[in-house]
């Protein structure tokens, strides 16, 4: 770096000559000539004026000698040139001072200059969040910051993945929260340091993953997506500074536990996620395709399936010149779709979420002890979804269809009649004396089932040689249908007045009633 130098070879008490050597064109010195001229010897710096001690000139700087003149010598100086000397002095120190500060400015910027590709990943994230924002009018969580940061003290760690952590915080109003925020040790920020030796902007451009899925929170409102409570930013609010979204609390979806509640569960949790499909598919921001689709990126909350992660859901569909160019490739199929008019491939977001629903979610839950009448339905839909016969409009039609043959009891009226095998009392119930247990049931301590009707209660107590007795309770499930006790060995009649029981004929031989 050139050094600054402002040497005087020639000061008078009414004239500064500075003479510079800088590599900034929009910083020259000005200097300050006198008509009278005076002598110096070339190589030597002149004597100060009474009371003023002259700089050093620095270290690297390029001394130049005044041309020789033959004019007389300089008088010695008066206190008002002094005074004005001074200030001269002064004031090119602080020129030199502010023209180094300019000079060091580029270097430690360069120090601190993030790598071209990181800051190019750094602007497609931005401008990604800009277009969402953009793209309808978001809804405000109603948690400040200063409620996260009471939460914050009572966190345990829930869980951590590629991009994010999770805590789980009670509030002071009483309940609880998820609190999600940047992994600052997960795998993107650990990849990123890794490409670009940049720890501070590899956390910004993680945060911005976490910004968009705030963002589209905040658009989107739909109750198979979990709710927003509100977010934090520090420092302002700036992209690059510490986010946090405080989120509805869900359970981690296991699918082993899923497969052993009873069929009308998992066939809500189905339904559920074919009407989230339906919803993302005509979103306010256009067909959204959620490319990380697994189990793991949805929660349970009161029984119902909600995704929790949506950073890395697209808005965009893909784009195109040909057919060929829209091949949606899975690991087992690939299915090829059409090239638009518009230069997309039509329904592509649609289709893949369809596909991910029907080998991650109806494959394992749909089929399973659900009722025999409801089986055919049940195969078509595997099929249709299976080869994408079906879209997401026809998907949730045949849904609805079977979620109204089950309500309604329809599919019942091809089965025997088998409640005249039963004998009924009402105001009674029976006490259990060895309960036995059936799979699935809705009690782990026993057999208790969904029923559309006494009549299906007893064609299922007929089917279970351990069940004598049945009782309609007062309990409801979703779809409203009541759930039925089954019990073996019923004993005594204890006096109940919501209740009926159904006892077997043959049960109750021999037994006085």
């Amino acid at each position: 770096m050139a050094s600054l130098l402002i040497p005087s070879h020639c000061i008078t008490p009414h004239s500064v000559v500075s003479r510079t050597i800088s590599p900034l064109p929009f910083w020259e010195a000005t200097p300050l000539r006198d008509t009278r001229r005076c002598r110096s010897r070339p190589g030597r710096r002149p004597p100060a004026p009474p009371g003023l001690s002259l700089p050093a000139p620095p270290l690297g700087s390029v001394h130049l000698p005044a041309r020789r003149s033959s004019a007389r010598r300089c008088p010695a100086p008066t206190m008002q040139a002094a005074g004005r000397l001074r200030a001269a002095v002064l004031s090119a120190a602080l020129l030199a001072l502010s023209a180094l500060a300019l000079l060091l400015l580029p270097a430690l910027r360069a120090g601190s200059a993030l790598p071209p590709g990181l800051l190019e990943e750094l602007r497609q994230r931005r401008r990604d969040l800009r277009r969402l924002e953009a793209g309808g009018k978001a809804e405000e969580g109603g948690l400040s910051c200063g409620d996260v940061r009471r939460a914050a003290g009572t966190a345990t760690v829930l869980g951590s993945g590629f991009t994010k952590v999770v805590v789980r915080a009670a509030l002071e109003g009483g309940g609880a929260v998820a609190l999600k925020s940047v992994h600052g040790a997960g795998r993107e920020v650990r990849q990123c340091e890794q490409r670009y030796g940049a720890p501070d902007g590899c956390r910004r451009l993680a945060a911005y993953k976490l910004l968009k899925e705030v963002t589209l929170l905040r658009l989107l409102r739909h109750p198979g997506i979990v709710q927003l409570h509100g977010q934090c930013y520090d420092s302002g609010g700036e992209p690059e500074a510490g986010v946090t979204a405080v989120l509805e609390l869900g359970a981690p979806l296991e699918m082993i536990q899923l497969l052993q509640t009873p069929w009308e569960e998992r066939f809500k949790i189905c339904l559920g996620l074919v009407e989230l499909l339906f919803y993302l598919a005509h979103s306010p921001l256009g067909s959204i395709v959620l490319l990380d689709f697994q189990p793991r990126q949805f929660v349970m909350v009161d029984g119902n399936l909600k995704v929790t992660d949506m950073d890395d859901a697209s808005t965009e569909e893909l784009s195109c010149e040909e057919d060929n160019d829209c091949t949606l490739d899975f690991p087992t199929k690939s299915f090829p779709l059409q090239c638009s008019s518009a230069g997309k491939c039509e329904g592509i977001n649609e289709k893949r979420n369809l596909f991910n629903a029907y080998r991650y979610f109806f494959t394992y839950l749909l089929p399973h002890s659900a009722p025999p009448a409801l089986q055919p339905f049940l195969s078509d839909i595997l099929n249709a979804t299976g080869n994408l016969r079906y879209g997401i409009n026809e998907t949730l039609r045949a849904f609805e269809k079977v979620l109204h043959l089950y309500k309604s009891g329809l599919y019942l009226q091809k089965r025997p009649i088998l409640l005249k095998d039963y004998i009924f009392l009402r105001g009674f119930r029976t006490e259990e004396a060895e309960a036995y247990k059936c799979w699935p049931s809705y009690s782990h301590l026993g057999c208790l089932l969904s029923v559309h009707s006494p009549e299906e209660a007893a064609a299922i107590c007929s089917s279970q040689p351990q069940c004598q007795s049945f009782i309609i309770t007062q309990q409801r499930t979703w779809t409203g249908r009541p759930l039925a006790s089954f019990q073996s060995s019923p004993t005594d009649l204890i006096p109940d007045t919501t209740a009926v029981v159904y006892i077997k004929r043959s049960a109750s031989l021999g037994r006085r009633l």
